[in-house]
């Protein structure tokens, strides 16, 4: 299937990626608004996520329930979410809606009204999720190392705080909006059956004068790292041990090989850390790794949970078959890994939404689209060398570990 690219920036600022694929049946939309937890008041935490929550509940035209009954009429899907720095809004339609669709998305993003009842329903529904994740220690312990690693800004949580929370209004809300939600803030990706210079149109005519088309919201944030180990005591029946490690960025030289390095570490379950730690010694009921990339920089997790009394011995084998990588991998093993991805990059690929959501990340973290027959070469070129050659420049220090439960783990041959 012959894919067509097209990146260019209109004359209202907005900055559009669009894969044409003339053979799919739908088009994918993804709408990001450079904005997002980091530009959450540090008094006003959460406040990013309400608005998010709000800003399709009533418009200049409608209430909350037409606004859903429109997009209900064209059989269009539509959802959103709160990330660290963008809130990004989707749509899954038929080809023929795909003007209706960005028409919709117009006027909530330009007209949204903020009825006070619904800012007080996400604020409310905000509150219960923050019960409820002190009742999850995964989330709990993610949201912790989270927060040590990245440092005040970066490692703000989507939910904020219950005292950050009680204190916004629905005029912090409409501030918040009026000074965030603009063209030249706006990132917007298509994949599917839809020629560029249609959707191009499109979102001309209906974000025309739309704030300021100048380009901004694309500063880098620093992480600012915190090499800590912490517990917190919680009365749970495991023990929840995270850690953090700083990482490349996607767009760095290396990113591949550090992408080919945790399929190693954690790819599926021939992976060292589910082998080793898991299935030969059964220390955890769950053991994984996973980066995490804001804008210019880069984050690597490694998360588990263990039985109160295996709880030592899996922090210490953690942390050895990260610091043993190198010394006994294969070329098997590298094989693998590189499969476990290529298959993954094209089976993401051949869904219309998930093609969407990576054009849309390459315009995020490369200014650019990249073409994925690029990025699978780089994958497939990793070598052994290269694998050793990350492991000697970057190494798993220093760490920000966080652990979670009845039980302080005393190791000390892996302090951060």
């Amino acid at each position: 299937m012959i894919e067509s690219t097209t990146h260019r920036r209109l004359e209202n600022g907005i900055e559009l990626a669009c894969a044409t694929l003339p053979h799919r049946r739908a088009v994918a939309i993804e709408f990001r608004m450079l904005a997002g937890t980091v530009d959450d008041p540090a008094d006003r935490l959460g406040l990013a996520r309400v608005v998010e929550e709000t800003v399709a509940k009533g418009t200049a035209k409608r209430d909350a329930r037409a606004v859903s009954d429109a997009f209900d009429a064209i059989g269009a899907s539509h959802s959103s979410w709160t990330e660290r720095e963008c809130l990004r809004f989707t749509s899954l339609t038929l080809p023929e809606y795909v003007d209706r669709s960005i028409e919709l998305h117009a006027e909530f993003l330009r007209t949204a009204t903020f009825p006070q009842q619904f800012v007080d329903v996400a604020v409310e529904l905000g509150r219960h999720e923050l019960q409820a994740l002190d009742d999850d220690p995964q989330a709990l312990a993610d949201k912790l190392v989270g927060r040590q690693a990245y440092g005040p800004i970066l490692g703000r949580h989507p939910l904020g705080e219950f005292e950050t929370l009680d204190r916004i209004t629905r005029d912090d809300v409409v501030t918040f909006w009026r000074s965030t939600f603009e063209t030249g803030r706006m990132q917007v990706a298509t994949a599917g059956a839809i020629e560029a210079d249609a959707a191009a149109d499109s979102l001309q005519r209906h974000f025309d004068g739309f704030g300021s088309p100048d380009s901004c919201g694309r500063d880098i944030r620093p992480i600012e790292f915190n090499a800590a180990r912490t517990h917190y005591p919680k009365d749970t029946q495991q023990v929840q041990i995270a850690l953090g490690l700083r990482g490349l960025p996607k767009g760095h030289p290396e990113y591949f090989v550090q992408r080919v390095v945790l399929a190693i570490l954690s790819g599926g379950m021939s992976s060292r850390l589910f082998t080793e730690v898991r299935e030969k010694q059964g220390l955890v009921y769950w053991v994984s790794a996973w980066g995490e990339f804001p804008r210019g920089a880069g984050m690597l997790f490694v998360g588990a949970s263990s039985r109160i009394e295996h709880c030592e011995r899996a922090y210490a084998t953690i942390f050895r078959e990260l610091d043993r990588l190198t010394e006994d991998i294969t070329q098997e093993e590298l094989d693998r890994a590189i499969t476990q991805i290529e298959v993954s990059m094209v089976i993401r690929g051949d869904r219309t939404g998930a093609r969407c959501g990576e054009l849309a990340d390459d315009l995020f973290h490369y200014g650019q689209p990249v073409p994925v027959e690029e990025k699978l070469a780089r994958v497939r070129a990793v070598t052994l060398d290269d694998i050793k050659r990350y492991q000697s420049e970057h190494p798993w220090r220093p760490r920000s570990i966080v652990t979670l439960g009845p039980k302080e783990i005393e190791a000390q041959s892996t302090e951060c």
